[in-house]
């Protein structure tokens, strides 16, 4: 699916990105120079990539991502391969590198302002010191800002299948660089597997988070087992101020009615879910969302392990799938903005661009 077409309105559109996972974007160039830079060998499962073509070549599968509910066992999962990726971050250097290239990506597709997930879970629990992940996506942060003319506002992830307790004692850990502090990280999030793993178990890790001044939004996974009380958790007992993913909250009344009344707006990623979902299945729901009056916005979730589809790419499918105008497209990408925590100087830029896009259709 990496041969989708990006029509010349979509590569202009100035964009925002509100759901992108940084390890998700690890290219497998990037990812090879790492490796060798670092000493480390790329293998999954006793399956060692000694050439960069073999490296390649192992991106060529669809990775299944619910194999708790039946699913192929004969592939690696989404989160195995993903989890594989990172083992070639060890320094401050590596996650620098890993920020610029994605940072450098969004430049060059007209994403204008991002808020990326992250975590350190994922590496402190390898042994990599936190302050390598943390001052490694802050210096890319800032140069991001100041040379790319791409400001970011990042969000830290609890890794939801993991305890409670360590995703708190993990937040101690990264406070420092949050708002007040270093200014990395304005929000908290949950990543990693949903399933068994509902959002009110970190009901009081997004109080804190709430009272040190930071924003929270949690995952709701499209198709998850239990997806529908999930929702139901962020909307009415946490208070969410946003969902990612969350699709499913079309199927019953009463969480879009939440939606809407709460102004929760819903961080979609199309690609993801038609890996598994078949087009007239899927399309059609976003047409439901929109016309419902329910707020979403159109992003990429972990691009290099999803065929190597972007922002661009997601748009491009909800434009020519979706049957969304050029006008609603540019409605999907405002959307953004107004659900965006960044600055208010930054939203009148990018307003301001969105106005002044010709939204003319072809004859």
């Amino acid at each position: 699916m990496s041969e989708l077409n990006i029509s010349p309105f979509i590569s202009a559109l100035p964009k925002i990105e509100l759901h992108v996972h940084i390890e998700g974007t690890l290219r497998p160039a990037l990812r090879w120079k790492l490796a060798q830079r670092n000493d480390i060998p790329l293998q999954f499962k006793g399956e060692k990539y000694t050439t960069y073509e073999e490296l390649l070549q192992s991106y060529n599968v669809t990775y299944n991502h619910r194999p708790e509910q039946g699913g192929r066992k004969d592939v690696p999962t989404f989160l195995e391969a993903y989890f594989a990726g990172c083992e070639v971050l060890i320094t401050e250097q590596d996650f620098y590198d890993l920020a610029m290239d994605y940072l450098q990506r969004c430049k060059e597709m007209n994403v204008r302002y991002v808020e990326p997930f992250f975590d350190i879970q994922a590496h402190t629990r390898r042994g990599v010191p936190a302050e390598h992940v943390l001052n490694g996506y802050l210096r890319a942060q800032r140069q991001a800002a100041s040379e790319l003319g791409v400001r970011s506002n990042w969000i830290f992830c609890f890794i939801r299948d993991d305890s409670v307790a360590e995703g708190e004692a993990a937040y101690e850990v990264a406070l420092p660089w949050a708002k007040k502090g270093h200014g990395l990280f304005h929000a908290v999030g949950l990543a990693s597997n949903a399933y068994d793993r509902p959002p009110n178990l970190f009901s009081n890790a997004f109080k804190r988070a709430q009272k040190d001044g930071l924003h929270i939004t949690t995952h709701c996974d499209f198709g998850q087992k239990d997806t529908h009380e999930h929702i139901r958790q962020t909307i009415f007992d946490i208070g969410i101020e946003r969902i990612d993913h969350g699709l499913d909250a079309l199927d019953q009344d009463e969480l879009v009615q939440g939606l809407i009344a709460k102004n929760i707006g819903l961080t979609l990623c199309p690609h993801a879910y038609h890996r598994r979902t078949a087009t007239e299945v899927l399309f059609p729901k976003l047409r439901q969302l929109y016309d419902r009056g329910v707020k979403f916005c159109i992003n990429s979730d972990d691009p290099v392990y999803m065929h190597d589809i972007w922002i661009d790419g997601n748009m491009e499918k909800t434009l020519q799938y979706g049957k969304f105008s050029k006008l609603e497209m540019v409605q999907l990408a405002r959307n953004a903005v107004d659900m965006c925590w960044a600055e208010g100087a930054v939203k009148s830029e990018i307003y301001a661009e969105l106005d002044a896009v010709d939204c003319e259709e072809e004859p």
